[in-house]
């Protein structure tokens, strides 16, 4: 077992790691920026280093600096969380090269997973569906005839990243141009590579993702679905498990072929295979994510396991638990992204918290790294806290996500609480009955008027 883990991340999932490894008995390393000085995950560890100034390419994403911390604390595996460096296959290899383990796959398991057109290709080669689309573009003339053959509406999508970076929607050949150029840029400046590709714009879909974890004695299992079709700007505000749309026969069926496809390719720790589902229940891959989830949580509620100490022993070559094959998802559960942000807008709303009460009672669960007169910084994303609610089914989770809710005290900064408040009262959302336009359909007129100035709509 490891001695000693230093974090490469901040925020609520650097103090979850926390949690997990002082239940392990390991020591912690803390790495900080100066902007998160008096963050909870640097006040809780054993140990702590500044890394550099606020911006995360001079402090969270400067693997040297992380990798200094490593030496001189004298970790000896470095846990990436989510975000930053967690699909960094450069830093993964760093991390091999200075005799450190990086928790998480193999660095040509995250290189193949994180090209997106080449994991694309890989999935397809061992049986499971994907999405029309094309390969990498190369000219505009290669894009127009690829269009022509997929038909619009379509998808530009950036091959090296997610997160809604460089992606646009394009509906017709006149968008064409335009909207690939504007797609290349955006792909360029946060994944550094503007490769993108095209895949065709599936109706009414619903984001369906399978949990995954593998050991490094060729073992993959996997532990259900998680229902994430609740977006903003292509990333998720609330997650639950189990799906209303995944069966008992489906969820078998197509969690043994994402077994058996990441059994393939030798997948270790924790992973994320996503997936689009059509109207007609059809799942097509989309992409797979070589980390913790934000969302994690869900899983964990309904399954009764703890998946970041999971990946911390898989890490430290202990084989999965021979029980893992018999996980069974019992009850409901529920998670709301409680974000630092105006929920008429969405934009980012930094400060100090003047003020917090954090809900509590049966089922209910909140991941954070805020507390009263913390400050919630401008450089990063905007998550704050993650409440999640487990029922004895999705009924019973929503009515205590809605009592969680209204007991939910941030003050100082906006935040995202109204909108879920609204999330959980309405009718289709009670009814299952939702797809990945939801939160257009669901903001008011104003609302909607203010996000297509922004360019966030559309």
């Amino acid at each position: 077992m490891f001695k000693k883990i230093l974090i490469a991340n901040r925020g609520e999932i650097a103090l979850r790691v926390i949690c997990a490894c002082k239940e392990l008995g390991i020591s912690t390393v803390a790495v900080y920026s100066e902007a998160d000085h008096d963050s909870l995950h640097v006040q809780f560890a054993d140990e702590r280093v500044c890394i550099g100034p606020p911006p995360s390419s001079e402090s969270y994403l400067n693997v040297s600096s992380i990798i200094s911390a490593a030496e001189i604390t004298d970790a000896d595996a470095i846990h990436p969380g989510y975000g930053f460096l967690s699909e960094n296959a450069h830093f993964a290899e760093v991390c091999e090269t200075s005799r450190v383990t990086f928790i998480g796959p193999r660095p040509e398991v995250i290189r193949l997973m994180g090209d997106k057109d080449q994991a694309r290709k890989k999935m397809a080669a061992l049986g499971l569906a994907v999405i029309p689309g094309s390969g990498v573009l190369g000219s505009e003339a290669e894009a127009a005839a690829e269009a022509r053959r997929i038909g619009f509406p379509l998808m530009i999508k950036a091959s090296a990243g997610g997160g809604g970076r460089g992606m646009r929607v394009v509906h017709s050949r006149e968008e064409l141009s335009q909207s690939l150029s504007t797609a290349r840029a955006e792909a360029e400046a946060a994944f550094g590579s503007p490769d993108v590709y095209l895949e065709r714009v599936v109706r009414s879909p619903r984001h369906i993702e399978f949990q995954v974890m593998g050991d490094s004695h060729g073992k993959v299992v996997h532990l259900g679905e998680r229902e994430c079709t609740i977006q903003r700007r292509h990333q998720k505000i609330v997650e639950e498990s189990p799906s209303t749309q995944v069966d008992d026969s489906m969820r078998q069926s197509v969690g043994r072929r994402v077994v058996e496809a990441l059994e393939e390719i030798g997948y270790t720790s924790a992973g994320t295979v996503e997936f689009l589902m059509d109207e007609d229940r059809q799942l097509y891959f989309l992409e797979m994510n070589t980390r913790i989830q934000v969302e994690h949580p869900v899983t964990e509620m309904v399954t009764g396991l703890d998946l970041v100490k999971e990946q911390i022993l898989v890490a430290a070559g202990h084989p999965l638990p021979p029980e893992w094959d018999r996980v069974r998802l019992q009850g409901h559960a529920i998670e709301c992204r409680i974000c630092a942000e105006d929920p008429e807008r969405f934009v980012p709303s930094a400060g100090i918290v003047t003020g917090l009460h954090i809900p509590g009672g049966p089922g209910v669960r909140v991941d954070r790294a805020v507390y009263s007169e913390s400050v919630v910084p401008p450089y990063y994303d905007s998550l704050i806290a993650k409440l999640i609610c487990h029922g004895r089914d999705r009924a019973e989770a929503i009515q205590r996500t809605k009592r969680a809710l209204e007991m939910f005290i941030v003050e100082g900064v906006r935040t995202l609480i109204p909108l879920h408040e609204k999330i959980m009262r309405d009718p289709n959302f009670e009814a299952g009955n939702f797809d990945t336009q939801f939160l257009k359909q669901l903001m008011l007129p104003d609302e909607m008027a203010v996000m297509s100035a922004q360019g966030i709509a559309g």
